[in-house]
């Protein structure tokens, strides 16, 4: 179980660089999956994962457009396409850099965990 006193920041800037936290897809309605497959879990914890991205980058004056570079944990490589079909739907035009790995993820019933880093143009 993860620390409830540890402390991170959502996003952190670094010059003209943003760093969003890595999101868990886990703030959706039928958490516990509950009469779905694994693939349509993922499917859905992605979604969430980049809604929260987009969230936090929204916050910071930013869009999903300013992303040039994405991490995607998966707690399993079967994970991939489910995940796969639900980013490039966000990253459409713009895709950035992307690194996906298969790790074991530290919060219970998470599939899908995405950090990026964002550029912020100025003037």
């Amino acid at each position: 179980m993860l620390d409830p006193t540890v402390t991170w920041r959502e996003a952190v800037f670094a010059g003209d660089l943003v760093f969003v936290s890595g999101q868990f897809g886990l703030n959706i309605p039928n958490r516990s999956g509950a009469g779905e497959s694994r693939e349509e879990r993922v499917a859905a914890q992605t979604r969430q994962s980049l809604k929260n991205i987009a969230g936090v980058l929204s916050e910071n004056g930013l869009t999903v457009s300013d992303v040039v570079r994405c991490t995607v944990s998966l707690a399993s490589p079967a994970d991939y396409n489910a995940m796969n079909q639900e980013y490039a739907k966000v990253f459409t035009n713009n895709q950035p850099a992307r690194t996906t790995i298969a790790v074991q993820l530290l919060v219970p019933d998470a599939f899908v965990e995405i950090d990026c880093v964002a550029y912020r143009k100025r003037g």
